[in-house]
């Protein structure tokens, strides 16, 4: 190399003569012809073998179609769902943090991208010296001062690809930090939707508690009536008013329940919590789910499922990690310089006289160093298989989330139709016992025990019809839904990317 340097030098300054710039010019031509191999492994995609199809057996409430992907909550047709998972892309914290870590991650290719090109310094020094008198120099006795004024340049020549294999490191690494934020956006929206089902279930479970109630009352009525007359004994009168007393005390219960569920939206939304009590207080009917699912393929979370691309991810970029450390092995070229005036008088600085330059190539090798750099390279390979097998974990974690998912859903179904066969039964024996007991044929125990099958039945019911929902949120969840992996990264339900989700922190305060 330095042969060549030096036949470059001699042309150019045959040809231009006392043009350094040129000359330099011409050198740094040549480099990109010199610098065109990266040591250390190329990352190759791991090839993921995935069944063919679900384990759980097929059934009529869900179909092998393309999953719903983006925007899944608005298969239930609610309004308000879709307004609040809106409102929570825009105000959540952690889709903030994520955001900017985003960012974070994106600037990072900037900085390392920077180390492929030269550093240019402007420096200017003004120096006074005296010389002594009792040295070698004949200026002894004498004191001067000097100025310089000009520009220093650096430059590493990635002969061996070391800053090229950082580049992939930091490309990868934002890479895996736009899937996390795509993690943390499907994670927020489903807890979103879970929360709000679980508002609305709760209030049905309350309107079933207060029906229930109410029919109590005018059991206690009737018991009450027919204690006057002698036709019953005050130990009914005393059962149904237990029974009364029991339903009543469940209320509060339930009213807590609801409370921390709309104080967890207002949180999850980024707001201060009670804040939608405004819009939840509304009774409204629990969201039901589509008679038909489109579940895919299993093959499918590989390419939906966030955790998995984000683990993919880092495995690439554990991979460069070793052709970083490898290029520790070969020299480190550079070339550096220096062109500007020098003089002892201020006033002269600029004049031709004053210039001065140099400018050359340099190499530093690693001769030895007690096997370090090799032992490097072996803690980045195991390092690397540690990321293999984590990207194979995630895998099949996935795979696993997905099919209990399915299984739950699709068992919940099944177990919400014989709940509703079982309140229509309870209430059919609720009336029947109160009829026979009116005309003296059964005894008052059989219809206490009626009224706690209806309200156990009942609040059972409400429960399932929630958890339909709630697993059927948790089954697109485990499928990668929320997100569109078409579109570019970093792109929410807002609409808006990641670093205008950043850059706006407390919107969502200036608008109170």
């Amino acid at each position: 190399m330095k042969r060549l340097f030096q036949m470059v030098i001699g042309f150019a300054d045959s040809v231009f003569p006392g043009r350094p710039i040129i000359c330099l010019a011409l050198f740094l031509s040549l480099i990109p012809a010199l610098s065109g191999c990266s040591v250390g492994p190329d990352y190759i995609r791991p090839e993921t073998e995935m069944p063919s199809k679900w384990q759980q057996r097929r059934d009529p409430a869900w179909v092998p179609q393309e999953a719903v992907v983006r925007c899944w909550w608005k298969v239930f047709d609610d309004p308000i769902l879709t307004w609040l998972i809106e409102q929570a892309a825009e105000s959540n914290l952690d889709i903030r943090v994520a955001a900017a870590r985003v960012n974070e991650a994106r600037s990072r290719i900037g900085v390392v991208t920077g180390e492929l090109f030269p550093t240019i310094d402007a420096v200017g020094t003004i120096s006074r010296q005296r010389y002594s008198e009792n040295g070698l120099t004949t200026l002894g006795g004498t004191t001067e001062t000097s100025y310089s004024a000009g520009f220093d340049a650096s430059w590493e020549i990635d002969l061996f690809g070391r800053i090229r294999r950082s580049i992939e490191v930091a490309s990868a690494s934002f890479q895996a930090s736009e899937e996390d934020l795509n993690d943390v956006m499907i994670t927020l929206f489903a807890e979103v939707a879970r929360t709000y089902v679980t508002v609305r279930a709760i209030q049905a479970r309350l309107a079933a508690a207060n029906g229930n109630i109410e029919s109590q009352k005018q059991v206690i009525a009737l018991t009450h009536s027919r204690f006057k007359y002698g036709l019953t004994t005050g130990l009914a009168v005393a059962q149904a008013e237990r029974v009364l007393a029991g339903s009543e005390s469940e209320v509060p219960l339930l009213r807590i329940e609801l409370a921390r569920a709309i104080h967890t939206i207002g949180v999850l939304l980024g707001r201060p919590p009670g804040t939608f009590y405004k819009e939840l207080s509304d009774v409204k009917s629990i969201p039901i789910p589509p008679d038909e699912v489109a579940v895919g393929i299993p093959a499918d979370l590989l390419r939906r499922r966030p955790d998995i691309r984000r683990a993919e991810r880092e495995l690439a970029a554990q991979s460069a990690r070793i052709g970083i450390a490898t290029a520790d092995l070969y020299p480190r070229f550079s070339l550096a310089g220096f062109f500007g005036y020098e003089a002892l008088d201020a006033g002269e600085i600029f004049e031709s006289g004053s210039r001065a330059f140099h400018f050359g190539p340099s190499m530093r090798w690693l001769l030895f160093d007690g096997n370090r750099v090799r032992n490097r390279i072996n803690v980045e390979d195991a390092l690397t298989e540690q990321a293999l097998y984590r990207y194979e974990q995630t895998v099949l974690n996935a795979l696993n989330e997905a099919e209990n998912a399915l299984t739950q859903y699709l068992e919940e179904r099944v177990r919400l139709e014989a709940l509703k066969r079982a309140v229509k039964a309870s209430r059919r024996s609720l009336e029947l016992a109160v009829n026979l007991y009116k005309e003296g044929l059964t005894d008052f125990q059989n219809v206490l025990d009626a009224q706690r099958a209806v309200f156990v039945a009942e609040n059972q019911f409400s429960e399932g019809k929630g958890n339909t929902t709630i697993n059927l949120v948790q089954l697109y969840k485990a499928l990668g839904g929320g997100w569109n992996p078409c579109e570019a990264s970093g792109t929410h339900a807002s609409g808006k990317s990641s670093k205008e989700v950043s850059d706006q922190p407390h919107k969502h305060r200036n608008r109170e």
